[in-house]
């Protein structure tokens, strides 16, 4: 497209503007262009995705045949000088900040040279078109600034796209398994359905083998151990099957002390030491076992395990009126742009790296995010922030007033004599 362009360009030009232009010299170079992508084509299938440093050296080539043509017809005063800005765009949205900045050097290389060396861009009666001198200097300021905004400016909005996508992926993901998990109830109650014939039978035959004299003689202990582990496994699998009984023997509620250990008991397994602290006035606060505060509450936990020098202190308290839980660590704390950012998606060098053997340290700092968008969702309140000097670290507060903490606790059901 861009080369049939530059062709009906050339043609309209010296055609029909009757504009006096190389016309074979311009021919030769659209046709380098052509040959490249006929050749680029012929070598690599459609569907290959070019690594970073052949979509470099082919928007380099774009930028250095433009180059050519302007140098043949005109220089900057060749209104189709603003063409520099296309190959450079196509860097900053879809290329490394590198390559972008390479990019954008050799632009504003040409636009320079072309400054001062070209060909006099002849008008019909052969004479030369020359603009004054200080025109042409600003053509020459407005494209070379033009190029850096646009790269700053489309760098940074696509780099932000891709991070949003990333954050939208993950949650994507962490909703399927949300899905699946209620999916595994269904399971159960088939599991349990299933079930039920065979262990009757196991039932059955261990109670006629126990009506048997000489064997019950003999086999008394383990016919009797048997028998209450089938009993054992029938109720369980009455629980499965009628999942309210498993909500009314509180299954689906926890205290706010319970929740929190489980959140940091899988990483204490690492090299940090992770101190639970719970305090509070009044009794305790239960809420429903909420996945969003769950995965929320564990993503900032393993976020500063990851980032911690040697400690980390989860400390959960409450009054009548809010529940409050922070969770700190020793290690470098949030740097500024963070703060200054806080509930975006970002890019994170993770100094947890530091414990995979000098592998390096880098990572999508989606965790933050989604953990913000999570528990801001259940009515919670999120702040960041780092420990006051002398101290360091970071820290990290959720507070939830606390009946809406306690909203998600499951109702009491009524049991078969009306009892609630």
């Amino acid at each position: 497209m861009a080369s049939a362009g530059q062709a009906s360009a050339l043609i309209v030009t010296h055609f029909v503007l009757r504009m006096q232009i190389p016309v074979i010299g311009c021919a030769l170079c659209v046709a380098a262009s052509v040959v490249l992508n006929i050749a680029l084509r012929a070598s690599f299938p459609a569907n290959l995705r070019l690594n970073d440093v052949w979509a470099t050296a082919i928007l380099a080539f774009d930028i250095a045949q433009l180059a050519v043509l302007l140098f043949l017809t005109g220089g900057l005063e060749n209104p189709f000088s603003t063409l520099f800005l296309a190959p450079v765009t196509t860097s900053a949205v879809s290329l490394p900040w590198r390559q972008t900045l390479i990019l954008l050097g050799l632009a504003l290389f040409f636009a320079t040279l072309l400054l001062f060396l070209r060909l006099p861009l002849l008008g019909p009666a052969g004479t030369a078109i020359e603009p004054p001198a200080l025109y042409t200097v600003g053509l020459w300021a407005a494209i070379n600034i033009s190029n850096l905004f646009v790269s700053i400016y489309g760098n940074r909005v696509a780099r932000e796209a891709r991070q949003l996508a990333s954050a939208l992926t993950a949650t994507e993901l962490m909703l399927a398994r949300a899905q699946h998990l209620s999916q595994l109830d269904g399971l159960a109650a088939a599991a349990a359905h299933e079930l039920g014939t065979p262990l009757a039978t196991v039932a059955l035959v261990v109670h006629e083998l126990a009506g048997q004299t000489q064997l019950a003689a003999t086999w008394a202990d383990d016919l009797r151990l048997v028998e209450d582990q089938v009993a054992r496994c029938r109720n369980i699998i009455g629980k499965l099957s009628a999942p309210s009984e498993m909500a009314e023997a509180s299954f689906e509620e926890v205290g706010l002390g319970n929740l929190i250990e489980e959140i940091a008991a899988p990483h204490r397994l690492q090299d940090v030491d992770i101190q639970v602290i719970i305090a509070g006035e009044g009794r305790e606060p239960i809420c429903g076992r909420n996945p969003a505060v769950a995965y929320g509450l564990s993503n900032i936990v393993e976020n500063a395990v990851g980032f911690a020098a040697k400690a980390v202190e989860i400390r959960a308290s409450w009054t009548a009126q809010e529940v409050e839980v922070t969770i700190s660590d020793d290690g470098p704390g949030f740097p500024a742009q963070v703060l200054q950012r806080v509930g975006e998606p970002y890019i994170s060098d993770r100094a947890g790296a530091r414990r995979s053997e000098g592998e390096a340290a880098g990572g999508l700092g989606l965790g933050l995010f989604i953990s913000k968008a999570l528990l801001e969702r259940t009515g919670g309140k999120f702040v960041i922030a780092n420990a006051a000097p002398p101290l360091r670290g970071a820290r990290v507060t959720v507070s939830w007033p606390f009946g809406v903490f306690e909203r998600s606790r499951p109702p009491l059901r009524a049991n078969k004599e009306g009892i609630s």
